[in-house]
């Protein structure tokens, strides 16, 4: 069995994994920060038992999490429609743009044509 030939080329996966670890770290980040601030919290709630502050942990953990997955998602969503919107306004000043150069091409072949024709009349 040969192996497929290294030309240095990166590898199509490449940037999806790299995209998918550092959603996975972004991820992570996340509930250790939510963990964090949900243990500060029952710190400062010294009358909770061990159970009840478990159980509050977990709740504020998922909570949080849940608000930040809506927050992304909402994130993501605009982020699309800015994307479609921008990409839109580019086509048609592009589309603009080539007119112009097209008329003003057009122009100059015409100019040119025009001082050709008068140039052979004077001869």
């Amino acid at each position: 069995m040969s192996a497929a030939p290294d030309d240095g080329a990166p590898h199509a996966e490449g940037p999806a994994l790299a995209a998918e670890v550092e959603g996975y770290l972004l991820a992570h980040a996340e509930y250790d920060r939510a963990h964090r601030e949900a243990e500060a919290l029952c710190a400062r709630l010294p009358w909770l038992t061990t159970a009840q502050a478990e159980d509050l942990v977990r709740h504020y953990v998922t909570q949080r999490l849940d608000i930040t997955r809506q927050t992304l998602a909402v994130i993501a969503r605009r982020a699309r429609e800015l994307r479609d919107e921008y990409e839109a306004r580019y086509t048609a000043l592009r589309r603009a743009l080539f007119k112009a150069h097209a008329a003003c091409a057009c122009a100059l072949l015409g100019i040119t044509g025009l001082i050709t024709a008068l140039c052979a009349l004077t001869r």
